[in-house]
């Protein structure tokens, strides 16, 4: 565990308890446009009230919600993905809670996702593979413009037409037309969450409003990092993608639609995984979001961030991924309210 000196000074709020170096990092200008949280609509009651969750954020320093709602297929192998009753958000439900964030004076984000139902073993999203990859993109771009229709309708700011499908990446001609059609429906701009070690030779950047990314990266080999070493495996992600992005001749701005740590004991070693059952480390998720706070503050090139997840009751015995309640709420909030 992370001793509990490190987290007083991680967590302190006054200059003076910072050794100058770190004073100039935490006062640097912050940049970004969009200062978010990823709010999943994971209640199975497909008419859930999210109105209360969204409620907190503003005084957050929260500008914008990146709202998830689930899609699915059977496994890796399923034909086609779609909507599943009672399991997927009524429209109704969806068109609330993009009106309920946009009356709170939120800017909003909605991000369709695939889920697997009954994976095979190892089996995950970023590796389907549908017997035929013209049938499976003819549902998926349904599902594409169900939800667009939904997203313009709610006047959202940005649609996310995929997240993390990494196996369906070279079909650039599919998801060419998937674009062009979802553009017919939606006003806005649009992106795609790549995974965080599966962006680099994404063929269809250059059709989209920004250059999205999951960024789950490993942040630490150890259950006990430290603030130095967690900083620096940032610094090198951020040299390595803004590297990439020249060199590619994008200039679309980056965005993380998802970055995120469990409230758990070695948590920064595999930030992906939601299934690890480790003992309570509050100091750990704090720590990784100080880290990453300090290192993209004040880089132009990040237009958004979005910390997952929004959802749950969080509070000091929570293990999950929720910030709320919890120390790493306090860094978001010193974080998106930094000038």
């Amino acid at each position: 565990m992370i001793r509990s000196l490190a987290l007083a000074l991680l967590l302190s709020c006054l200059a003076s308890a910072l050794p100058a170096q770190e004073v100039a990092a935490v006062a640097s200008p912050n940049t970004l446009s969009m200062r978010g949280v990823t709010l999943p609509l994971h209640s199975l009651d497909p008419d859930f009230d999210y109105g209360p969750s969204l409620r907190e954020l503003p005084g957050l320093g929260v500008t914008h919600v990146c709202v998830l709602v689930k899609i699915y297929q059977t496994n890796g192998a399923s034909a086609v993905p779609g909507r599943r009753l009672r399991r997927t958000p009524s429209d109704l439900t969806v068109l609330r809670t993009l009106a309920q964030a946009r009356r709170l004076g939120l800017e909003v984000l909605l991000m369709p996702t695939l889920f697997l139902e009954h994976p095979s073993p190892d089996e995950w999203r970023g590796n389907i593979k549908p017997p035929s990859w013209d049938v499976w993109f003819t549902a998926y771009r349904r599902e594409l413009t169900h939800f667009a229709r939904l997203a313009e309708q709610a006047q959202a700011a940005v649609f996310v037409v995929g997240s993390e499908l990494s196996s369906t990446e070279d079909q650039a001609a599919h998801w060419r037309e998937a674009i062009t059609q979802t553009r017919r429906i939606f006003s806005g701009q649009l992106t795609y969450a790549a995974n965080w070690d599966h962006y680099a030779q994404l063929p269809f950047w250059g059709d989209l409003d920004y250059v999205g990314l999951s960024a789950y990266y490993v942040m630490a080999e150890s259950t006990a990092p430290s603030l130095e070493e967690v900083q620096a495996r940032w610094t090198k992600v951020k040299d390595a993608l803004l590297a990439w992005r020249a060199q590619r001749g994008l200039e679309q701005p980056l965005v993380f639609l998802e970055v995120g740590y469990t409230s758990q004991d070695g948590s920064l070693s595999h930030p992906w995984d939601y299934t690890k059952d480790a003992a309570l480390d509050l100091e750990e998720q704090a720590l990784g979001y100080e880290a990453f706070a300090r290192c993209w503050r004040g880089q132009p090139a990040l237009a958004g961030a979005f910390f997952y997840e929004w959802w749950g009751e969080g509070g000091p015995e929570d293990r999950g991924y929720t910030p709320r309640g919890k120390p790493a709420q306090q860094v978001l909030e010193r974080f998106y309210k930094s000038r």
